[in-house]
């Protein structure tokens, strides 16, 4: 039997079944978690690094702040005999979280790179398919092409650092539907 109760953190927690239980958030509290998490990735590299700096350095000096008013009560012993045994395990943990952070970095990278390759190889197969079209064709082509360029180079690219949606590429469009438009040769 599976029953649920709703708190007013906006969490559903479900009744145990089969010795599991499990805890799932409300539509409305993912939704508010994935805009702080978009805003978030969507900054800059410098704001985003400058936030993540100022928020860590937060959390580290109010832990500082904790821990050294309770070292001055009878907590002191506790701290000393724990203190020694936390470093290596969130040594590891840091390291691991730089690992995949890096990891998570460089298949982005890699997939810009292989987006880039792509398109560009792409654009020379139309350049070198557009060579065998007649004169007119060829010129609209070529034009068609070097818009897209020029498109993608001085308001995509822009567009991509601000993290905003580009619109379709109607100049490859055009070109894509004279090239279906044309009439072969031998009919």
């Amino acid at each position: 039997m599976l029953a649920s109760f709703h708190d007013c953190c906006g969490v559903v927690w479900l009744s145990r079944s089969s010795c599991q239980c499990r805890i799932e958030l409300q539509p409305a509290v993912k939704q508010e978690i994935s805009i702080v998490a978009d805003w978030l990735l969507n900054l800059r590299l410098s704001w985003m690094a400058l936030i993540v700096f100022v928020t860590t350095n937060l959390i580290a000096g109010g832990v500082h702040l904790a821990v050294t008013k309770l070292a001055l009560t009878e907590w002191a012993q506790a701290f000393k005999a724990v203190s020694p045994a936390m470093l290596p395990p969130l040594g590891i943990l840091f390291g691991l979280l730089v690992g995949f952070i890096a990891v998570e970095v460089w298949n982005n990278l890699d997939k810009a790179k292989a987006a880039v390759a792509t398109e560009a190889s792409a654009l020379r197969a139309v350049v070198l398919l557009a060579g065998t079209f007649p004169q007119e064709q060829k010129t609209r082509i070529h034009t068609l092409i070097n818009r897209h360029i020029d498109v993608a180079v001085n308001q995509e690219w822009p567009e991509n650092q601000r993290a905003t949606l580009s619109p379709l590429p109607t100049a490859l469009i055009g070109a894509l539907h004279d090239a279906l438009a044309m009439k072969l040769a031998d009919e």
